[in-house]
């Protein structure tokens, strides 16, 4: 099982990425100005998504081949800021873990006060 899937309940959707484009959202029906998405805010296909950057950081995970599933660490956001929780296998991965997650658009920090090195 995938980060994608055990923290979220969701397959990986087609054309999901890491760091999509925005698409554009009318800020109201009734007329054609739009207003961007802020990147913590990014689904994986450049929808708005509460969690888009959590999702994304996830997805990334999913796709580093030296990051399998750590099923005791889960990942959060709180603005921009990615937040892993839990425990991880060794202080590598979690080092490996945090250089990824800065590779997402969109993440101004990320914090490891709630994962432990097991």
């Amino acid at each position: 099982m995938g980060w994608l899937q055990r923290l979220f309940g969701m397959e990986k959707p087609d054309n999901a990425e890491v760091n999509p484009t925005a698409q554009a959202v009318p800020q109201t029906p009734s007329t054609t100005d739009t207003q961007s998405i802020p990147p913590e805010r990014l689904g994986l296909n450049g929808e708005y998504d509460q969690s888009g950057l959590a999702k994304r950081v996830a997805l990334a995970f999913d796709q580093d081949a030296q990051l399998d599933d750590v099923n005791t660490l889960w990942v959060a956001q709180t603005g921009s800021t990615v937040v892993l929780k839990g425990k991880v296998p060794s202080q590598d991965i979690l080092d490996r873990m945090v250089s990824v997650a800065r590779t997402v658009n969109g993440t101004t920090d990320v914090d490891t006060n709630q994962a432990a090195v097991e």
